[in-house]
């Protein structure tokens, strides 16, 4: 790990105004995957600014009857909130299967939404990375791309978002709120905080240089049954080659609302509102896996994702219309 300088701001604009002045300066609070990445030195942030002290830990009611969630509220926490279980389990169920115990009280909102990939060649430094180093290649075409996206890829980059939590947010309609060093907030909706490759892809956010997050909102629960379903190799501590976070409203054993969004496929979590509606229009799973997956691409060691995400949807679509 490279020697870097280490501060402590009073402010949340006080750390936004030390990250847009320093080069290369980061924020950190948990660490569990910055900390990794710059033992690899695939992160060599020359500064790092220590945001655990900021007041940005509330869960709290908006009077909209909705929720706001401070960046700091650790992972495990955020599960565990009574208003979480109740109105949002998506979130919690999501939430509970990502990580380990240990990790989960440690990790926050805003760094499990800044999660990087877990692409092999990504943490390979001997290999050629566009993430990494952009213009280098793309080592995961044409390599070993088992836990590859089939969804919203380039030429550039076959990598996947790997939080489960990012899945739910997106599924629950969530915005991101940010602060910049002017002390100027913005509202980031979740489906346009994450970015598709294409020839950037080491442009990973919408966030803007200095910028921090501050919080994530939801709007007021919808009803119907929330779940998150995910398929991994092994039954814990492993992220998903395949997930889905559903809220589905069901009238006499049919489908009469739907909500669905996915990960392990692409670089964001993926939400299709073609397939939500074909849910509700015909009933059927497949009808919408076929909206989902219109212009999947498999890469070989990856291909399965495509009719294993067929497969899961069907199965929440029938724990649903069972509850």
């Amino acid at each position: 790990m490279k020697a870097f300088t280490y501060e402590r701001p009073a402010t949340v604009q006080d750390a936004a105004k030390l990250v847009a002045e320093r080069p290369n300066a980061s924020f950190i609070a948990g660490g569990t995957n910055l900390l990794d990445l710059m033992k690899l030195q695939i992160e060599t942030p020359a500064t790092l600014i220590d945001v655990n002290r900021l007041p940005l830990a509330q869960v709290e009611d908006t009077k909209d009857g909705g929720l706001r969630i401070g960046a700091l509220v650790r992972n495990s926490d955020l599960a565990a909130h009574p208003r979480v279980r109740k109105d949002y389990a998506v979130l919690s169920r999501a939430l509970l299967a990502g990580a380990s115990g240990q990790l989960r009280n440690k990790a926050t909102t805003a760094g499990n939404l800044l999660q990087r990939t877990r692409c092999y060649y990504f943490y390979d430094t001997a290999m050629p990375c566009n993430k990494r180093e952009p213009g280098s290649g793309c080592s995961a075409i044409g390599g070993y791309n088992r836990i590859m996206a089939v969804l919203g890829t380039s030429d550039q980059c076959i990598a996947t978002n790997p939080s489960d939590m990012n899945v739910a947010m997106r599924v629950l309609d969530a915005t991101v709120e940010t602060m910049d060093a002017q002390g100027q907030i913005r509202a980031i909706p979740m489906g346009e905080f994450h970015r598709l490759p294409g020839d950037t892809p080491q442009v990973e956010t919408d966030l803007r240089k200095g910028e921090i997050i501050t919080a994530v909102t939801l709007p007021k629960p919808v009803p119907g049954t929330h779940i998150y379903r995910k398929v991994r190799d092994r039954a814990s501590y492993a992220f998903a080659t395949v997930s889905i976070a559903a809220v589905i409203a069901t009238e006499g054993g049919r489908v009469g609302a739907a909500r669905l969004a996915f990960g392990g496929l692409a670089h964001k979590p993926w939400r299709v509102a073609a397939a939500e509606e074909a849910l509700v229009r015909t009933g059927s799973a497949d009808t919408a896996a076929d909206a989902v997956l219109k212009g999947a691409r498999g890469y070989g060691a990856n291909d399965f994702k495509i009719p294993l995400t067929r497969r899961t949807l069907r199965a929440v679509v029938a724990q649903a219309t069972r509850a």
